[in-house]
């Protein structure tokens, strides 16, 4: 069996967006599986999951931050940006205000994250097809304009939490890990030629 090299790194990896954007969600179903149905308690500051994954035989470890969208708890968030490795910025494919407040969390994390962070922007809630008031265009128009890489994602059926969170894992272990003559990881194409791949499955 091939060995499996056991890389301790922990990266934090924070999820930011607007409140009841469905973050905690997202983060439980990636870590356990389950969706979170129901109203449950909003995050009160920041709120810490473990997990690793296997990325191509390494194991990464993952440390994702839930934060709390709510303004008042903006300068606890703002002292975590600056150790976060990685960014996943959500809104609500069904709340149109999540997406228009994307370019003002944006800006905030230009101030405040460091100038590498790796950040990639999530359409949540995509199941919700009768209530969407974001377009996929839109999204993927604004990712294309700040230059990250985009996809809709579904707590509740699971759609793309799972490549979310290993296409950042793997950008993280590549720049890690990287030989001077090893070709760069481009998270972008890795991430649309999943989408492409997908193409079928997607509604």
């Amino acid at each position: 069996s091939t060995l499996t090299i056991i890389f301790l790194q922990l990266w934090p990896v924070m999820l930011v967006g607007d409140s009841g954007v469905g973050k905690t969600c997202l983060l439980v179903r990636f870590k356990d599986g389950a969706f979170l149905a129901g109203s449950f308690i909003s995050t009160v500051g920041i709120d810490f999951r473990n997990k690793v994954l296997n990325v191509d035989g390494v194991k990464v470890k993952l440390q994702i931050w839930d934060t709390a969208g709510q303004e008042r708890f903006r300068s606890v968030t703002h002292a975590y940006y600056r150790d976060a490795h990685a960014l996943l910025l959500l809104y609500d494919v069904t709340n149109k205000a999540s997406f228009d407040n994307i370019r003002a969390w944006l800006s905030e994390i230009h101030e405040y994250a460091q100038q590498d962070v790796v950040l990639m922007l999530l359409g949540n809630k995509a199941d919700a097809s009768h209530d969407r008031s974001v377009r996929r265009e839109e999204g993927e128009r604004l990712a294309k304009e700040f230059g990250v890489p985009f996809m809709e994602t579904s707590a509740r059926s699971g759609l793309n939490v799972e490549l979310a969170f290993t296409a950042i894992a793997k950008e993280l272990k590549h720049r890690s890990m990287k030989e001077p003559d090893e070709p760069k990881f481009k998270l972008h194409e890795y991430v649309n030629k999943e989408m492409k791949t997908a193409g079928c499955c997607r509604s």
